[in-house]
């Protein structure tokens, strides 16, 4: 067996691989090795790698950590190598500091050092997450249904904390509706507005009602579901020329009150009697874990007895793998770093706050 490594070695160990998605950079190999007690279950599809590691310490609940271990591509512009952890003034500066090695390394050697836990202990990991996640944890997860394996709680270990470490654990997460939407028109001279129909005069009074907009009020889990325009073109770059049509592009990150149905029917409203076509896809679906959930509740008083901080329950940002296992009836939560640089030039996190996380993850398994 490998020496064994404090968390902090661990994760400058993670940190020195470059594991650029949907690469794994080789390791979950070696994830594998240092949890050797651990039963290994690979589900490779794709080109990409997913890894369960599991272990049975007695009769009781299953209780998995899932992460990732690829990451984006570095861009320009670092002060050193994002792929040589630099530290300086108690700070780890590499790509995946943040999201998500720090919590990778925090949970493998939470499991590595526990010595007895009440039920299965369980790790999921994927080298497909930054990427489609086509064949990420969602492959991985109909596997472990197949065998009779899936946990019933998870914690995803992405970076949540927004100010100060330990202030907020997510409990659900939105789903993410894309709009495309083409408004028709009849190109004409500038000259003669009248022989022309300008898509772009037949959107402007109807901006109000759709830029912005709160398509629902939200509730004490979700912000309401903005509807967010995120592009809007139309024309030849010319000055007298009127377009013959114009496209949008949209986007709503949606709870649980607002479906994709739902914004069609509003669509359909604001721009009636208009000859338009739209489509939406909707990328992934809103989850929400229930407050009273034990490990909602475990997982808060430990963080509590850690930091002294009370972190409030949210649903804030954009998605995670959380979407692919809530459906599967599955308690999951997600607690990790501050999420101040994730995707970032530079990107960060603290020595302090891995080890502590990592005490976290100890005390929460000593406390199931």
């Amino acid at each position: 067996m490998e020496q064994r490594l404090d968390v902090i070695d661990l994760f400058l160990r993670l940190l020195s691989v470059e594991s650029i998605t949907p690469a794994d950079g080789g390791l979950l190999n070696y994830i594998r090795d240092y949890l050797s007690d651990f039963e290994a279950i690979w589900v490779n599809e794709g080109g990409v790698k997913n890894l369960c590691l599991t272990k049975k310490f007695s009769d009781g609940k299953h209780l998995s950590f899932v992460g990732h271990i690829d990451v984006v591509p570095p861009g320009d512009g670092w002060s050193s190598n994002p792929f040589v952890p630099m530290i300086k003034d108690g700070y780890i500066y590499a790509r995946g500091t943040q999201d998500m090695k720090s919590g990778v390394a925090s949970f493998v050697q939470a499991c590595r050092d526990i010595e007895k836990f009440n039920g299965r202990l369980s790790i999921l990991l994927t080298s497909d997450e930054e990427g489609d996640g086509t064949y990420g944890i969602q492959i991985l997860l109909k596997h472990l249904e197949k065998i009779d394996l899936l946990p019933d709680y998870s914690i995803i270990a992405e970076p949540t904390c927004e100010k100060v470490f330990g202030d907020a654990i997510k409990i659900g997460r939105r789903g993410s509706i894309n709009g495309y939407l083409t408004l028709k028109g009849k190109q004409g001279h500038a000259a003669y507005p009248e022989k022309a129909v300008n898509p772009i005069h037949k959107i402007a009074p109807i901006l109000k009602d759709i830029a912005g907009y709160n398509l629902d009020n939200g509730d004490e889990n979700f912000a309401p579901s903005k509807l967010v325009i995120t592009d809007i073109r139309a024309g030849m770059e010319v000055t007298n020329v009127t377009p013959d049509e114009l496209k949008m592009m949209f986007n709503i990150r949606n709870s649980t009150k607002t479906t994709k149905e739902s914004v069609r029917e509003y669509i359909d409203r604001v721009f009636k009697g208009l000859d338009y076509k739209l489509e939406l896809q909707q990328g992934s679906y809103p989850f929400i874990t229930n407050r009273n959930s034990l490990i909602v509740s475990e997982l808060k008083e430990t963080i509590r007895e850690v930091t002294g901080i009370e972190p409030k329950l949210s649903t804030a940002g954009g998605t995670s793998d959380g979407r692919h296992i809530a459906p599967y009836g599955i308690d999951v939560v997600e607690f990790g770093v501050i999420n101040d640089r994730i995707h970032a030039i530079n990107e960060r996190t603290t020595i302090k706050e891995v080890e502590t996380l990592y005490k976290i993850f100890v005390k929460i398994l000593e406390r199931l």
